[in-house]
């Protein structure tokens, strides 16, 4: 590989590549070159979205992204979804649109989007040199000289792109956050985000492990509510996963980090308020004949999920009532029939189906989550060129920086948004600076 480079990218995941189309589109008379320390690249692209990728959604705004708003809208101003899918038609990647607003390639594979970058990368003349892990970065008098595994190499510019920590699987470890700092930005503490949560052994969630149903989840740092959201819940061995709990997931980690006071709250029926429900059982109870509480709740929800809330309201009632319910309503309360069940169990019940205290003990770490949250400031970049304030001619994108989005493609979108943005600056800067 020959020493010297116009622009060298550090990371060929998503945004790194789109930064090398990007740049070499530009100009093609560059030298670009990525580099990449895993033995194969794109293995978050391929294990994205059950393995079908997510590449964005139907319609991104400021607000799905976790940093300020003002700044969002600047660089997605400059590529936003539109612009995504247009290029992925001019890459031969057709989408479909779900109706969660999700879009993924029509063949279903993230194979197809992988491919599709690598070969326009092809096409450009890009060279992509793998197992090459970059360890420093030192500034020079005409641009940078980096040290690799695989030796030194000089380049004029240099954009990092090279991601968080999660799925460290992939090659991502952070390291690109020491070269960072060694350049002179601040780091904001990384942390796992859109990652499963792990409850404690003693709750219901081995005996529910499977079943997914909508559910409303609701967070509570120091007594106050910093996040309430409904979508797909999924029980499983651990704990509880799923889109809703993903989303929710970065607001109980970043108060558990802090050694903040939090707490989360189920309802596992989202479409009612608690009173509403208290009123449809009520109401219910005068007109259901001999129907129990297990048939009417089931009409809402998985028996299975049923049954057990039904186990843990008597559990409860038995440990905090000085006058447990009678024992024949205590062994089959599922089974009662509703217009016998005893008005304050009726209440007790209520309040396990929408305001139940899940006992989140934990989450299960980067391997499992698929974005980080934290990294470096965006108030250190200039986010009409994602060039850093501090080291002109470096640049950063993607998850090296400090913004993370809910679950539904936006973090792929942060990616080719960024990775847009910086290639094509870098191309035009280096056309006026030779």
């Amino acid at each position: 590989m020959p020493a010297n480079h116009d622009i060298v990218i550090i990371g060929a995941g998503a945004a790194g590549l789109t930064a090398a189309i990007f740049a070499a589109e530009t100009n093609n008379n560059l030298s670009i070159v990525l580099l990449d320390g895993a033995r194969t690249i794109g293995s978050k692209i391929l294990v994205s979205g059950g393995g079908r990728c997510n590449v964005t959604n139907a319609y991104v705004t400021p607000s799905d992204f976790h940093a300020p708003a003002s700044v969002i809208l600047r660089i997605l101003q400059r590529f936003d979804e539109r612009a995504t899918v247009k290029w992925f038609e001019s890459l031969d990647v057709q989408l479909k649109e779900e109706p969660t607003g999700k879009l993924f390639p029509t063949s279903n594979k993230a194979r197809t989007v992988l491919n599709a970058l690598m070969h326009r990368c092809q096409e450009l003349g890009i060279q992509i040199h793998t197992n090459h892990r970059v360890q420093s970065i030192t500034p020079t008098n005409t641009g940078f000289c980096l040290q690799s595994t695989e030796g030194k190499l000089t380049a004029q510019q240099v954009i990092m792109a090279t991601g968080g920590k999660s799925l460290p699987k992939s090659g991502s470890d952070g390291q690109g956050w020491s070269m960072a700092k060694n350049l002179g930005h601040s780091v904001s503490p990384p942390f796992p985000a859109l990652v499963p949560l792990v409850l404690a052994d003693t709750f219901i969630h081995t005996s529910l492990s499977g079943i997914s149903h909508q559910a409303q989840l609701l967070t509570r740092v120091n007594g106050k509510v910093v996040d309430r959201r409904v979508g797909s819940l999924l029980w499983t061995h651990f704990g509880i996963s799923g889109p809703v709990v993903l989303d929710a997931s970065r607001f109980w980690i970043m108060a558990n980090e802090h050694k903040q006071d939090v707490r989360v709250f189920l309802s596992c029926l989202p479409q009612k308020t608690t009173k509403e429900v208290d009123d449809w059982l009520a109401l219910a109870s005068q007109h259901s004949g001999r129907k129990t509480v297990g048939s009417i709740l089931g009409q809402q929800l998985p028996s299975r999920l049923v049954e057990a809330l039904c186990e843990l309201a008597i559990a409860q009632d038995k440990r905090t009532s000085p006058k447990p319910i009678n024992g024949n309503i205590a062994d089959n309360l599922a089974c009662t029939a509703l217009n016998q069940l005893p008005y304050l169990t009726r209440k007790a019940l209520t309040q396990i189906f929408t305001n139940l205290p899940v006992p989140v003990i934990g989450h299960r770490g980067w391997n499992f989550a698929e974005v980080t949250a934290g990294g470096v400031p965006l108030g250190e970049i200039n986010p009409r060129t994602m060039m850093s304030r501090l080291i002109p001619g470096l640049y950063l994108i993607g998850e090296m920086l400090d913004c993370d989005a809910r679950i539904g493609g936006f973090n792929f979108q942060w990616a080719w948004s960024t990775g847009f943005i910086a290639g094509y600056s870098a191309s035009k800067n280096q056309n006026t600076t030779k």
